[in-house]
């Protein structure tokens, strides 16, 4: 990355009611110049209120934010333009800006020159973009931790106490002609100790970021024709499997990505959820309890396949159920030999299941009753009686859903408060560094000290990796291609 002009770029979402242009670099200043109407009399960070000319005849109400070196996001001056959200009038300020030497940044730029800077330590460059990503408030509570560098803290305190272990050991490989003992194998081997100790804490105690970014897998099983696929139609409100009184329509694992609000006056009213068309990449909070996940429609569970579709198609769905975190188990309501249903149950194996009675409305509500009664008694398990025609049950299915997943999801990520988020990048350092540790411990033991040196030398490399110190260009041009521009 080149670090010494200037770069422009759109910093905001598309659709908002405003676009922010952001620009950092030396030119910076008189950049803004070109295009801000005003006189700019600032000389400490701060806002101004005008006019900015996108073209020789058009000129348009906006506002420019100046924050003045040292004292900016990116330890260089750095400004961010203000103006309405229309495409053609902020991709005609681009352009006059790109035209005045100005040019276009890439991906994560500016936290890479935040970086570079000394404004950030690049767990905490890495951070940023996990905010900008997150998109759901544990995510952003590890991301604002990782922000607020206690990652870098542990692992800095224990490079640091590996440095001095280091020279002393060194030290005494220097004097070795007058017999001068700087530290003992002994006390070399307890600060070792202590320090690996720390660092596998670190690894123990833990949450990997990633895996805090999936969503969580909701299955409807049970036997065929039981009304799974009606079921997924109805929550994803649209048709994403085909519904037939056929058995066996449903031969692959279909799925669609739900979202589960709170239950509340407007939910109940329509018995409706939102349905996001985003992939399946993020474990989304919309609110503090609500909650997003796969929705999986198998194809209907049998005792014994008839051919070799079935097989598989029986593979595909025993598999797809037992990665859920909750299973939505169908029986008919109005089925009345349930043999078949009970012995597919027990091929489901799966950490929560619900037992939804489908097809309500076809009973009436005397018959209803004694047929749910039936079912909880077989199964040893409540059963929520549901109706894809009348809606009923539909919303509390949905709340039933969001309470099993944020229980399921909860405990660990919450109890993560008191944990350290890493990345898999942080995670294989630290790992490095602990191998590294245990080799040089083994070696002092064996009177090998120099070999040992090599080895703790080794381990405060891994560490100095997290933070990339000294840069390699390569690691740091990775890491961050995976910004958006304009962050």
């Amino acid at each position: 990355m080149e670090f010494s002009d200037t770069i422009v770029a759109v910093s905001s979402a598309a659709g908002g009611p405003r676009s922010i242009v952001r620009i950092t670099g030396p030119d910076t200043l008189p950049a803004c110049e070109r295009v801000f109407t005003e006189p700019i009399a600032l000389r400490t960070n701060g806002v101004l209120s005008g006019h900015i000319a996108i073209a020789p005849s058009v000129t348009v109400d906006g506002r420019l934010y100046l924050f003045f070196a040292p004292h900016s996001y990116t330890g260089e001056t750095l400004a961010e333009l203000h103006v309405y959200a229309s495409p053609v009038l902020v991709a005609t300020l681009v352009q006059k800006l790109l035209a005045g030497g100005l040019r276009a940044a890439g991906p994560g730029e500016f936290t890479a020159r935040a970086y570079v800077n000394g404004k950030l330590d690049l767990a905490q460059a890495e951070a940023v973009n996990e905010i900008v990503a997150g998109s759901n408030r544990f995510q952003l509570d590890a991301a604002e931790r990782l922000l607020r560098g206690r990652l870098t803290q542990t692992t800095k305190a224990a490079h640091s106490a590996l440095v001095d272990c280091l020279s002393l050991i060194e030290a005494g490989l220097d004097f070795t002609d007058e017999n001068i003992a700087f530290i003992g194998p002994g006390e070399a081997v307890e600060r070792l100790a202590r320090i690996r100790g720390e660092l596998e804490g670190l690894l123990t105690g833990s949450i990997r970021y990633e895996s805090l970014i999936d969503l969580p897998a909701v299955g409807i099983a049970g036997a065929p024709n039981a009304g799974k696929s009606s079921l997924l139609n109805a929550l994803l409100g649209h048709e994403r499997s085909l519904v037939s009184d056929r058995r066996k329509t449903t031969r692959d694992v279909l799925s669609g990505i739900l979202t589960v609000v709170p239950a509340g006056p407007d939910s109940v009213a329509s018995g409706k959820c939102q349905v996001s068309s985003c992939p399946a990449s993020h474990f989304t909070l919309h609110t503090s309890n609500s909650v997003q996940c796969v929705l999986f429609d198998c194809a209907g569970l049998l005792t014994a396949a008839e051919d070799i579709l079935d097989r598989l198609a029986q593979q595909a769905a025993i598999e797809a159920l037992r990665r859920c975190q909750v299973v939505v188990f169908c029986v008919d309501a109005a089925k009345r030999d349930i043999s078949e249903d009970l012995a597919i149950r027990a091929l489901v194996q799966a950490r929560t299941v619900l037992y939804v009675a489908t097809k309500a409305d076809l009973l009436d509500p005397a018959a209803h009753d004694r047929a749910v009664t039936r079912l909880a008694e077989a199964f040893a398990a409540p059963f929520l009686s549901t109706s894809v025609r009348t809606m009923q049950g539909l919303r509390e299915l949905q709340d039933l859903v969001r309470r099993r997943l944020c229980a399921a999801e909860g405990p660990s990520v919450a109890d993560g408060h008191a944990a350290t988020v890493v990345t898999a990048r942080h995670k294989q350092a630290v790992g490095e560094a602990v191998a590294g540790l245990d080799e040089a411990i083994v070696q002092i033991g064996q009177g090998a000290d120099e070999i040992a040196a090599g080895m703790i030398r080794a381990a405060c490399q891994a560490l100095s990796d997290i933070e990339q110190q000294p840069i390699d260009e390569q690691v740091l041009d990775r890491i961050f291609s995976r910004f958006c521009v304009g962050k």
